[in-house]
């Protein structure tokens, strides 16, 4: 097949999006076909060693990475890091990859990563212009996700992306998203016909991630030999319900081998910094998003890893990143809403355990259970690695797209 993938961001940018659509391009040109990415020109979070200099001033930039075809094209300058420039740029979005996919070739079939909800408007345009069938793969459900957060207020803009969300979700032949919750949400709240809407998990990388020892380099880099480490890789927002994290933190300062590492950006990061600092939780310590390559060994380093979610979430929420940690083989501490898809699968696959969001004092006591029981945290571990090998591989996943893609697809590729 020839396949087109649409997704706002793509390597070296450093996103949980750009690099799943890169895994995905990757295993389907495995599988043999031939993958062409539209994307947008590199504009913030590059990967350290990166530089945006051989795409500075360009309109648009062909290239090809790991046999995959990619055309970047340049996008209006905003500033992403506010909740207005991005939301501007969500916007704006459809028509730069709009024109971008009319001259990207030809295909039998595209998928198109979401958020930013308008690509479902490019892939509509290319559908009619290009009879291309599309596929459109939902990661958060847009407007929900950005009204529960707070950061979309303007009734005018809420009535604008639900006309859009409505025209998207009525126009796309198949919708994907990455777990039951999500499928059973588009069909109860915004009447998606069941028969259109499919479950395909995002998945844990078990070539690259896997158990490696604790006692590496990047730990003894930072110093933390003979700590028990509790981590949190990502995004540092409002979904993220940090400042638990943070409180719980505070409660263990009389236990100096329990240290706390937050790593990555966000718009509270400096808030929960000096929230930290106000506490006087000397047992945390913020990092720099670190290089992509470098991922996997902050995942070994952890004895713990964290995902946490903000209560006031109504749609379900499965981070990205629970598979990844599962992938590497650490237990889990979920501080979620429990009715959500992430503490389900966390319970199912037995790979840690699930707090009710915003219990700090909870959040402690289990943080110092791992602590005291080794042998049981080892054994969540295990049975992590082992739900995402069987479940929600790389391999798995990437042959569950192939099979949709051509059911999509359908008499194009008999042409």
């Amino acid at each position: 097949m020839r396949i087109l993938l649409l997704t706002p961001a793509f390597p070296p940018e450093i996103a949980g999006g750009g690099h799943l659509y890169y895994e995905l391009a990757e295993s389907l040109i495995q599988r043999g076909h031939r993958v062409t990415v539209v994307t947008a020109i590199p504009r913030w979070r590059l990967d350290h060693g990166q530089a945006a200099g051989p795409y500075r001033g360009r309109l648009y930039v062909w290239e090809t990475i790991a046999g995959i075809r990619v055309l970047r094209v340049a996008t209006i300058p905003l500033p992403l890091s506010s909740p207005y420039g991005r939301g501007l740029d969500h916007l704006l979005a459809p028509f730069v990859f709009s024109v971008a996919g009319l001259f990207s070739g030809g295909h039998d079939v595209a998928l198109a990563y979401s958020p930013p909800l308008p690509l479902g408007l490019s892939m509509y345009v290319l559908n009619k212009l290009k009879g291309i069938p599309f596929i459109f793969n939902i990661q958060d459900i847009f407007p929900q996700y950005a009204i529960d957060s707070g950061l979309l207020k303007n009734g005018m803009l809420i009535w604008l992306f639900r006309a859009i969300e409505r025209f998207v979700y009525s126009h796309a032949p198949y919708i994907t998203v990455h777990s039951r919750g999500n499928r059973q949400y588009l069909i109860d709240h915004r009447g998606v016909d069941s028969e259109r809407v499919f479950v395909i998990p995002n998945w844990g990388n078990t070539h690259r991630i896997s158990p490696g020892p604790r006692q590496n380099e990047f730990r003894l880099q930072l110093g933390l030999d003979g700590k028990f480490v509790v981590s949190y890789a990502g995004t540092m927002g409002w979904a993220q319900d940090l400042g638990t994290v943070i409180e719980a933190a505070s409660l263990l300062h009389s236990y100096p081998d329990i240290q706390f590492i937050f790593v990555g950006e966000g718009v509270l990061k400096p808030q929960l910094q000096a929230q930290a600092q106000s506490l006087g939780a000397q047992n945390v310590r913020f990092l720099p998003i670190q290089p992509w390559a470098k991922y996997p060994s902050v995942l070994e380093a952890s004895d713990v890893c964290l995902i946490s979610l903000n209560r006031k979430l109504s749609t379900p929420v499965v981070p990205g990143k629970l598979y990844d940690i599962m992938a590497a083989g650490r237990p889990v501490i979920a501080t979620v809403p429990l009715r959500g898809d992430a503490a389900q699968i966390v319970t199912e696959a037995n790979c840690g355990v699930c707090i009710e969001s915003g219990r700090p004092r909870e959040l402690a006591d289990t943080v110092l259970s791992l602590y005291r029981d080794p042998k049981t945290a080892e054994q969540l571990g295990h049975d992590a690695r082992r739900y995402v090998e069987e479940h929600c591989s790389r391999d798995n996943c990437a042959r569950a797209y192939e099979q949709i893609l051509r059911r999509c697809a359908g008499d194009r590729l008999d042409r």
